[in-house]
């Protein structure tokens, strides 16, 4: 239960589906990031998935899930294929620039809802390929 979770929140993501993604997650849900404070509940979360879908392009390809049998975690991996559309405030100017990143995702899962999402990439090979 929890990889078709998994699995239809990256396909909304894939889609640029936010009312999708939101749909997977809990109203209580923690967004953890590499960089920056933990978002927590569904409304900042969107406003950070709004923020993102104007700021960056991205399509996830490699995609590998990995989900816990209790159905309570899951993980994936997967290759950030992107595009910086418009500036992002604290990152180099956008224009365009297209970027290829390895990344991955942890989960927690709380009936049959993401309850936290944990995402890691490395920042600077972001802010190499960008530059």
């Amino acid at each position: 239960m929890s990889r078709d979770v998994i699995e239809r929140y990256f396909d909304a993501f894939n889609r640029g589906d936010i009312p999708g993604m939101l749909a997977e997650v809990a109203a209580d849900v923690e967004h953890h990031v590499n960089q920056g404070p933990v978002r927590h509940g569904r409304i900042a979360f969107a406003e950070f998935l709004a923020h993102m879908a104007h700021c960056y392009r991205e399509r996830l390809g490699d995609l590998v899930i990995l989900a816990a049998a209790d159905g309570s975690r899951a993980a994936a991996e997967y290759v950030v294929h992107g595009e910086y559309m418009a500036a992002d405030p604290g990152h180099p100017p956008a224009r365009g620039q297209r970027y290829v990143l390895p990344a991955g995702s942890f989960f927690a899962l709380r009936h049959g809802r993401i309850t936290r999402v944990t995402t890691y990439y490395n920042v600077a090979d972001w802010r190499r390929q960008v530059a």
